[in-house]
C-alpha cells in the first residue's frame, strides 16, 4: 500500500484496513472495560507482565505460545489508551508510565528472543535481534526527543504496533518453519532503523519550515543532553 506523506511516498507495512478491522473487533471488550472504570495503568501493567511471560517462553523455545501472548499484550497496550481517553483519565504520569513500560517490554521481549537464538547457535539471527532492538529503541527515542523540542513525530513505517504484530505473528506461525519468525525479525531490524532515519528526516524538513524560529531556553538546554 502506498500513501503520500512528508516523504512524498510511504510504504505501509501494516495496512490501515487491518488496523481498523482489529480495533472494531476489540471494541466490545474496550467498552466493557470502560464501564468497569478501571485505572488505565492497570492495563499497561498487565501488558507488561504478559510481555515478561512471553520473553521467558521465547527463551525456553515455546515460540508459538510466546507469539500469542505478545499479541495479547499488544492488545492491552491498545486498551489502556482507549480507556484513558474514554474515562477522561489521560495524565502526564500515565503517558510516562505507558511509554516507559513499552520500552522495557521491547527490551525484555528481544532479550528473550536473543537468548533463544544464542542458545540454538543461530549467531546471525541473534545479531539481527540486536539490530531490531536497537532500531526499536531509536524509533522511540527520536520521537521523544523531537516532541520535547516541539515537533510532531509520529511517522515511519515500522512503529511499535507494526513491531508487535510482526513478532507476534512471526512467532505464532513459526511452527510451520522457524524462518517465518527470523524473516519478521530481519524486517524489524531493517525497517525499525529506517523508521528512525525517517523521523530524523521528518524533523529536518519540519525545521526548514521554521528556520527563523529560534530555540527557547528550555530547548537550548536540551540540545546538549
Amino acid at each position: 500500500m502506498i500513501q503520500k506523506n512528508v516523504f512524498k511516498w510511504k510504504i505501509t507495512v501494516l495496512p490501515e484496513g487491518i488496523k481498523n478491522w482489529y480495533l472494531k473487533l476489540i471494541t466490545p471488550l474496550i467498552e466493557f472495560f470502560i464501564r468497569l472504570e478501571l485505572n488505565p495503568n492497570f492495563f499497561t501493567t498487565i501488558g507488561f507482565i504478559l510481555t515478561i511471560g512471553a520473553a521467558v517462553l521465547f527463551a525456553v523455545g515455546q515460540l508459538v505460545i510466546a507469539g500469542a501472548i505478545v499479541l495479547l499484550a499488544g492488545t492491552f497496550d491498545i486498551i489502556d489508551g482507549k480507556v484513558a481517553r474514554a474515562t477522561n483519565r489521560v495524565t502526564k504520569f500515565g503517558a510516562l508510565y505507558d511509554s516507559t513500560l513499552d520500552r522495557y517490554s521491547e527490551v525484555i521481549m528481544f532479550f528473550g528472543l536473543a537468548f533463544y537464538f544464542v542458545r540454538a547457535d543461530w549467531f546471525l539471527t541473534s545479531v539481527a535481534v540486536s539490530f531490531a532492538l536497537g532500531g526499536s529503541i531509536m524509533v522511540s527515542y527520536v520521537r521523544a526527543r523531537a516532541e520535547a523540542l516541539g515537533f510532531h513525530c509520529k511517522v515511519g513505517i515500522m512503529q511499535r504496533p507494526e513491531r508487535v504484530v510482526y513478532i507476534g505473528f512471526g512467532a505464532l506461525f513459526s511452527f510451520i518453519h522457524i524462518y517465518i519468525l527470523i524473516f519478521a525479525i530481519c524486517l524489524i531490524a531493517v525497517f525499525a532503523n529506517v523508521t528512525a532515519v525517517q523521523r530524523i528526516y521528518h524533523i529536518w524538513v519540519a525545521e526548514n519550515g521554521k528556520k527563523k524560529q529560534k530555540l527557547g531556553k528550555t530547548e537550548l538546554d536540551m540540545v546538549g543532553e
